[in-house]
């Protein structure tokens, strides 16, 4: 056996007894993790049972409880809400991953260059990025949505959300690179002769990652929050039996006064499972984000 075989094999049961011990010391990132995994896979396992067309108007009998061919009824549009619970939770999820990831992607990619070049780059992209910021978002996204709300889609609406999703993440990382770039690693490797981004992408990112993943989560977190805002308002794709549309047109057609039970309950306790998985999924990785609490640790 090779020495670095006998090193990888000596480290393989401290990876595994530290990643007991995080998750020991942190019960809500598993907590977390098995929330969100369940609706994904919640929605992922129900695809190969139900068609989408389910999720569509007069696919079913308007207005029926549940029952055994309407597992969770339907709507007064003929909607099985099964079907809509199934393909909605799936397209929620992705359309918060797909926001978050070019929110953290554009903000991480100017808040790291803002920060390790400063000057007037510095200046330029943080006096753009506080002007933005300064803006109300709902009020953009709004008119953003209006204007493509004939042909709005689900990757529309993420894209339309991560058009601003990026301003609070290029502020942040931008404090914790301007903390990291005189550290005594980032000297040794500009010493070495690295260049500027070899610099960016093998010393300040891997040791920045933690804090990044937990940034993500909470993009992920304001986009599916955005989004839902926006869908209630009538601004959402029309056509997608999204979360975010579901609670739209149980507004809409007077849920509430029907006394549609069977209508209100799936979508909004779906979200619920989601924010809280996303919020325990925050919390439980403040440790590995957190320099303080990994010392005390």
């Amino acid at each position: 056996m090779t020495l670095a075989a006998m090193v990888s094999t000596e480290r393989q049961p401290k990876k595994l007894e530290y990643l007991k011990g995080y998750l020991a010391r942190n019960p809500s990132l598993a907590i977390g993790i098995f929330m969100v995994g369940f609706l994904i896979l919640f929605s992922l396992l129900g695809s190969f049972f139900v068609d989408e067309r389910m999720a569509q108007p007069l696919s079913a009998l308007p207005s029926q409880p549940p029952g055994l061919n309407l597992l969770f009824g339907s709507d007064t549009q003929g909607r099985n809400l099964f079907a809509v619970l199934v393909y909605g939770t799936w397209l929620t999820v992705r359309l918060g991953l797909i926001a978050g990831a070019i929110g953290i992607l554009i903000g991480g990619s100017l808040g790291f260059i803002s920060a390790y070049f400063g000057g007037w780059t510095d200046r330029i992209i943080n006096f753009s990025t506080d002007v933005l910021l300064t803006v109300p978002a709902l009020l953009i996204l709004v008119i953003i949505a209006s204007a493509f709300k004939d042909g709005m889609t689900p990757t529309m609406m993420a894209l339309i959300i991560a058009a601003l999703a990026w301003r609070r993440p290029a502020r942040q990382i931008r404090a914790q690179v301007l903390v990291m770039r005189n550290a005594g690693y980032v000297d040794t490797a500009r010493i070495s002769g690295a260049g500027p981004f070899e610099i960016i992408f093998f010393e300040l990112v891997p040791n920045l990652m933690p804090y990044l993943v937990a940034s993500f989560v909470t993009a992920v977190s304001a986009a599916v929050l955005a989004s839902i805002g926006l869908e209630a308002m009538g601004l959402g794709p029309q056509n997608a039996p999204t979360l975010g549309m579901s609670i739209y047109y149980m507004m809409n057609f007077s849920a509430f006064l029907l006394k549609m039970w069977w209508w209100i309950i799936p979508p909004i306790a779906a979200l619920i499972i989601l924010f809280v998985g996303l919020y325990l999924i925050n919390t439980g990785l403040d440790e590995l984000a957190n320099p303080r609490l990994r010392r005390r640790a």
